[in-house]
């Protein structure tokens, strides 16, 4: 039987902390945010729900 494989990431010090403020306020580029309207873009055009 084949041996599972654990998945994870673990994150130390300011790596860690970087996560987590970066959790707490998200920030999009707006390389990013011009993604995420593209997306709703074509769902709308797709008769799709949001």
């Amino acid at each position: 039987m084949a041996k599972s494989i654990p998945l994870g990431l673990v994150l130390e010090g300011e790596d860690a902390r970087d996560f987590d403020e970066y959790m707490k306020n998200p920030t999009f580029t707006e390389k990013g945010l011009n993604a995420m309207r593209e997306v709703i873009r074509r769902r709308l055009d797709a008769g799709k729900p949001l």
